[in-house]
């Protein structure tokens, strides 16, 4: 008689999955157990943090205006992407696009290295539905602003993409691959930077930048943007004016609205989740709602649901 042992799955240590998880990030997310609450998968997490030592790379490779440039560029285009596509689109579905759209601004996002729309929209959904509770895994108030900042998305519980609330995403075969794959893209958007440098060292050395001055300089971008687009989960839970009453502790700040194209009227968002428009109000700078607006007229997206009359008109908080 066959032993029962020889159908039972090898189960690998944690250190060899969560290695493998750097190539397939969907590796035993079935069945995955819950761990602590503050666990953090050391070994997963390290390429994140090496990209932070790189920024201090320009000691060495210097800088260039081109470099600096294309760095800004790179910051201004992928968050449009996140805060449009991955935030207004994928998670609240504030308005419609086309198939190829869709895919293409998922490629933008996934090259911010915060993984992939499914599992980025899956964790957000799932914030709303708590938000600022105990199951919020990135609330301030619970769990403070460290935590809330990027903690939350170093946990080994926060690791899987919470499938059972998108499953409108994850019916897309394209968008399945870039989540479970969520590093290719990157790697493939840094070895281009790397490219590109290396061909205008030889065609146009009066731009005095090289392969690897414009990949730690594209590095540096990403780092900024996410830190810049984190602040939303953290910063804007704590500090800021409350233009509506909403039963958790977002707040507007202008500052972050600038700096997250227009994410910063967090309290108005929390309030109506619906609406692709978070500055409600004409003085409310929301780079993203301009944006998308332009892209209307092109025929590239459609269907912006606007904010209600009877949104504006709700009675500030006392």
């Amino acid at each position: 008689m066959q032993s029962d042992t020889l159908s039972t799955p090898v189960r690998l240590p944690g250190p060899i999955q969560a290695v493998i998880r750097w190539f397939d990030s969907w590796h035993g997310i079935e069945g995955a157990p819950t761990f602590k609450p503050f666990s953090v998968d050391w070994v997963r997490v390290t390429p994140f943090l090496l990209l932070h030592l790189v920024c201090f790379a320009p000691i060495w490779v210097g800088w260039s205006p081109f470099a600096v440039w294309m760095a800004v560029g790179l910051f201004l285009v992928r968050m449009f992407a996140v805060t449009a596509f991955y935030h207004r689109y994928f998670s609240h579905k504030s308005f419609r696009t086309s198939r190829l759209m869709q895919f293409v601004m998922g490629v933008f996002g996934n090259t911010t290295v915060q993984r992939g729309p499914i599992w980025w929209a899956s964790h957000h959904r799932w914030h709303h539905r708590y938000s600022d509770q105990q199951p919020d895994p990135h609330s301030p108030v619970q769990y403070g602003l460290f935590w809330s900042h990027m903690g939350w998305f170093l946990s080994r519980n926060n690791f899987a993409p919470r499938l059972e609330l998108v499953k409108d995403l994850v019916a897309y075969p394209e968008l399945r691959f870039l989540d479970r794959f969520d590093n290719l893209v990157p790697v493939l958007g840094g070895a281009s930077m790397f490219g590109l440098g290396e061909l205008l060292k030889h065609v146009a050395p009066g731009l005095h930048t090289s392969g690897l001055q414009l990949l730690v300089w594209s590095i540096i971008s990403t780092v900024f943007l996410l830190h810049s687009a984190v602040t939303i989960n953290s910063i804007a839970h704590v500090f800021g004016r409350r233009r509506y009453p909403t039963t958790d502790s977002s707040r507007n700040s202008f500052i972050l609205s600038l700096l997250t194209f227009g994410e910063g009227w967090h309290n108005n968002h929390h309030f109506y989740q619906a609406s692709v428009r978070q500055g409600h109000h004409w003085w409310q700078i929301d780079l993203s709602w301009y944006l998308l607006v332009m892209m209307s007229w092109l025929g590239l997206v459609w269907d912006l649901k606007p904010v209600p009359e009877h949104v504006l008109r709700t009675p500030r908080p006392r």
